[in-house]
């Protein structure tokens, strides 16, 4: 049998041994080599390192945003741990999500990593990118979701002690990298990119949210840790918390609206973004009713009852704020959509997580006042996330196992 001899890839010295230099011995290990692949197994290799390529590309460009679909995930469970309407079966399927959430961010965050230590490059980019980088605020919203889903779900699974420390490991670095990304992301904005006026869009809240996740999260914590000045300790750096995030999103807030009266909707793909502003309403909602439940164990009576007045009156009117951006964000995303533009990418997934802080917070709103509307409209909110979840969720594995989603981020001035 006279066998043709073709030079192999690096790749293939690798996978079979380094090649003699004899001519004859090569043309009888390559006659070798194709009797025992043949053509089937020609054909597979490539696959296999056509699938590895990918493989590697999509890490190169995996984002930090991508932590919003644990964010996203973990939101539809912890939600219904207090949703005011239960019935059974209902804590148990939130606990699956729970678990799923879990699942979802041990995996990104390895990947993560693994993309930090093989292309250092990429993830640099993503920091320098001037859209990409407000995104760094996911990772520690979703560790803070994660983990105040395992006190108030994982504790059936893995019993009270464990979902402690799972959640204080949680919460800590959540709230280390949140406070981080507070300051060193607006940082960068002032002295790093140059910001056309028209730039403002619901990320640049992504970056200044997560203390405001902190600080309601942290409020759970709060009845476990040791009476005195430890607990004094905590509570008021919740509070501070609260305050830091408030404020940032406020002002960050006005530019969104400023920019949508003088420039109009933002283009198609950052449409979703325009629901991002629900989260720090939302959450800031959340947080002071958590923080009001949590005062009478940490703060002398007066403070205590005060912060419980003030968690209602700033609730009640916050909440109405967030329904009349409700209105606004669903009446843009209609439009975009009747007009045929509105197409899949993982800004969707704005959908999720500021929607489900508007349902957390009608819940605690309901906890204080007995109001049926507040539990009304957290029901039929969490209907909405449900539907608004699976479609996103449905979309993004279709466009993971296409390729399509892990793709370099567009260079932007």
């Amino acid at each position: 049998m006279t066998a043709t001899v073709t030079p192999h890839p690096a790749g293939s010295r690798r996978l079979f041994g380094e090649l003699d230099h004899d001519d004859t011995r090569r043309g009888r290990l390559a006659a070798v080599h194709e009797d025992m692949l043949g053509a089937a197994g020609q054909h597979q290799l490539s696959a296999l390192r056509e699938e590895r390529l990918r493989r590697r590309a999509g890490l190169r460009h995996l984002g930090p945003n991508w932590f919003a679909t644990v964010m996203g995930t973990g939101i539809v469970g912890n939600a219904a741990a207090t949703l005011p309407l239960q019935f059974p079966g209902l804590r148990g399927a939130a606990t699956v999500v729970w678990v799923l959430a879990a699942l979802l961010l041990v995996m990104l965050s390895s990947a993560w990593v693994v993309q930090w230590v093989r292309f250092p490059g990429s993830a640099r980019d993503h920091w320098n990118h001037p859209v990409m980088s407000q995104f760094f605020g996911a990772p520690p919203m979703a560790l803070l979701t994660v983990g105040a889903g395992t006190l108030l779900l994982g504790r059936d699974v893995i019993g009270l002690s464990a979902a402690l420390t799972v959640d204080w490991v949680l919460w800590s670095a959540g709230t280390a990298l949140g406070l981080l990304t507070a300051c060193v992301i607006p940082y960068r904005m002032f002295t790093h990119h140059h910001v056309e006026p028209n730039a403002a869009f619901g990320g640049w809240l992504m970056p200044v949210v997560p203390p405001m996740v902190s600080a309601g999260m942290g409020a759970l914590l709060v009845p476990y840790v040791p009476a005195g000045q430890l607990q004094l300790t905590m509570i008021v750096l919740c509070l501070a918390m609260f305050g830091m995030s408030l404020f940032a999103a406020l002002v960050t807030i006005t530019m969104i609206w400023s920019r949508l009266v003088h420039y109009g909707i933002p283009e198609t793909g950052m449409v979703p973004t325009l629901w991002l502003v629900l989260g720090p309403l939302g959450q800031s909602i959340t947080a002071a009713g958590l923080l009001a439940n949590a005062a009478p164990a940490a703060l002398p009576d007066l403070y205590a009852k005060g912060l419980t007045v003030f968690s209602v009156i700033f609730g009640v009117v916050t909440w109405g704020f967030a329904m009349l951006w409700l209105a606004l964000a669903v009446a843009v995303t209609a439009k975009t959509a009747r007009a045929g533009t509105l197409k899949f990418n993982l800004t969707w997934w704005g959908f999720t997580f500021p929607l489900g802080t508007c349902i957390s917070g009608s819940t605690i709103l309901y906890s204080h006042t007995g109001a049926n509307l507040f539990a009304a409209a957290a029901v039929a909110l969490y209907i909405v996330l449900v539907g608004a979840w699976a479609v996103v969720a449905v979309r993004t594995a279709r466009g993971l196992l296409a390729g399509t989603l892990l793709r370099p981020a567009p260079v932007t001035a």
